[in-house]
């Protein structure tokens, strides 16, 4: 369970399976408290906990009386809308005891693709981890259509955990992890403890989604494990049915653990590195190289000239006063705005620009030296 114990940063999916009632749609508000206990404990660990839930249509559709049948998006959307306050009221009630706050975000696919809204909301889940706040995400069914929806939590959480750079993914679900075998279907399937890669030999082994609420499946959960991996973070899949499933989970409760090979810090290093074609350059001063070598972010002020057209979050090229490269990094800025404030005190970004954007140009965490 180290994989666990050692996570600063932790990303919690709750399936509507645990969160809903199969029958009637009513709020499971007795094991949700139990769930909050657990993450209060988290948090006095000094560890930072964002949940993904599920479960807002499962409840709108019942406050709002619609059939229990295959619902139309426009259905779902209705019930997304109603459902949401009602959960995420829930979770306020929860964690309220433990005196913890909680904010409510909604993502579409479109927000985690899209990489200025992408760093919106990376910077909005940072500064409320910053703050204290525990984040519920769930998807924006109100306002996704088809074409941009996820349809199930377990990849949103799988990229929210990528987004934030989480060490571990928990699904918690109904069932204890991958088998060889649908275990519905085949009682002697053997159970997988560790997986190191989703090779086809593993996607194989997923079933099919249970009836009910629940849209997900393995094979949603599998999907969700290539995107933390990929990512340096660690997934484990985990039974959540009883009360206090982190707890369970921390006394050695069977799961399966997906193991990332590289830390989220390394692989996003390495996708920057790796992943993009720069649409621009920055030409920094001495004074900022020398910053650069001891690890420091890049400020304005040691920038001493801006080429190329891009968008704030786009990789760029930085280059010495000679011109040889020193590395790469995604710009905070436009190349417009970048234009403007290239060589100024951070203190003074927000006369000239008329907002107060980034302190740094590029941040450490987004750049990588050659």
């Amino acid at each position: 369970m180290h994989r666990l114990t050692d996570a600063k940063r932790l990303v919690v999916k709750i399936g509507s399976a645990l969160l809903v009632e199969d029958e009637g749609g009513w709020i499971r508000h007795d094991w949700l408290a139990t769930l909050a206990d657990d993450v209060a404990e988290f948090r006095a660990g000094g560890r930072e906990v964002l949940i993904v839930s599920s479960g807002g249509i499962a409840v709108g559709r019942r406050l709002l009386g619609i059939a229990d049948s295959a619902l139309r998006l426009e259905e779902k959307q209705a019930a997304a809308a109603t459902g949401q306050i009602r959960l995420a009221h829930a979770f306020q009630e929860a964690l309220l005891p433990h005196d913890i706050t909680v904010a409510q975000i909604l993502l579409t696919l479109d927000d985690t693709e899209r990489r200025r809204r992408h760093l919106n909301a990376r910077a909005t889940l940072r500064q409320l981890l910053d703050l204290g706040a525990v984040p519920v995400i769930n998807e924006n069914d109100t306002v996704a259509t088809e074409e941009i929806r996820f349809g199930d939590n377990d990849r949103l959480a799988a990229r929210v955990a990528a987004m934030v750079g989480a060490d571990a993914l928990v699904l918690l679900s109904d069932i204890d992890g991958l088998y060889d075998a649908d275990p519905r279907v085949h009682p002697n399937a053997t159970h997988i403890a560790e997986v190191s890669a989703v090779t086809p030999a593993v996607e194989a082994m997923a079933g099919t989604a249970a009836r009910g609420y629940a849209s997900g499946g393995m094979v949603t959960k599998l999907q969700a494990a290539k995107i933390a991996l990929a990512g340096g973070c660690h997934m484990v899949i985990a039974d959540g049915r009883d009360a206090h499933p982190l707890r369970a989970l921390l006394a050695g409760a069977r799961c399966t653990w997906f193991v990332a090979s590289a830390a989220p810090h390394s692989a996003r290093k390495r996708w920057i590195a790796g992943s993009l074609k720069p649409k621009g350059a920055l030409r920094v001063d001495d004074g900022a190289r020398r910053a650069l070598r001891d690890g420091r972010s890049l400020l304005p002020v040691g920038v001493a000239n801006v080429t190329g057209r891009f968008e704030r979050g786009d990789l760029v090229t930085i280059r010495a006063s000679d011109g040889c490269e020193l590395g790469r990094g995604l710009c905070a800025y436009s190349s417009d705005d970048a234009v403007l404030i290239a060589g100024h005190k951070t203190s003074e970004i927000e006369n000239i620009l008329g907002y107060r954007g980034r302190d740094e140009i590029i941040h450490r965490d987004d750049l990588v030296l050659d």
